[in-house]
């Protein structure tokens, strides 16, 4: 299955035969290689209608929810890994989110596309408009994102909140890039979140 080069940095390191809870999980791709290339139990909550069918048809469990509202309903320690993948720019309330994954999960993987990243700065730089890449392919009123982020701010929330970042892991396009300079040079960011 070709995978999105964030959920393959994911699927890469969710350990064999995990729980996995992957909140946002769209129509279920990165639950169906989990299950299948690393035997994990893996569930999911997604918000729109048409892709948990779409899950759910390719056999796999997947409820209808709202991150922002229905984490509450998981109990504490409910798996061993939550997956938030570019999601978390798209909630109400993030640092509520986060809290809920490391409550369900001891560690959690949370991947954002950086705001900060080069291109977006020069393309607002250049035009003064809100940017239409590769990575954020829609117009600023056609987008799910409400809170847009950088590196530099995920881990000034990580820090504050007193959570580790076990590992991160950041990318251009499908290159992986080193930490240094990520603010400025990663198109997306993946972490390893523990409590």
């Amino acid at each position: 299955m070709s995978l999105r080069p964030d959920l393959r940095v994911i699927a890469d390191h969710v350990p064999r035969g995990a729980r996995v809870l992957d909140v946002g999980c769209g129509d279920g791709g990165l639950l169906a290689t989990l299950r299948s290339l690393r035997d994990a139990d893996a569930r999911g909550i997604e918000i729109d209608g048409a892709n948990v069918s779409a899950a759910v048809a390719r056999g796999l469990s997947v409820v209808q929810g709202d991150a922002d509202r229905d984490l509450a309903d998981y109990p504490n320690d409910a798996v061993d890994y939550a997956i938030l993948s570019q999601t978390l720019q798209t909630v109400r309330h993030p640092d509520r989110v986060l809290a809920e994954l490391l409550r369900i999960a001891p560690r959690a993987f949370v991947s954002f596309p950086n705001f900060a990243y080069w291109q977006v700065r020069w393309a607002l730089l250049r035009s003064g408009r809100m940017p239409v890449t590769a990575a954020l392919p829609v117009s600023w009123w056609e987008t799910a994102n409400i809170h847009q982020l950088t590196v530099a701010d995920f881990r000034a929330l990580v820090a504050e909140r007193g959570w580790r970042a076990e590992r991160a892991w950041f990318l251009t396009s499908d290159r992986r890039c080193g930490a240094r300079g990520a603010n400025w040079r990663a198109e997306h960011a993946v972490f390893l979140l523990g409590r």
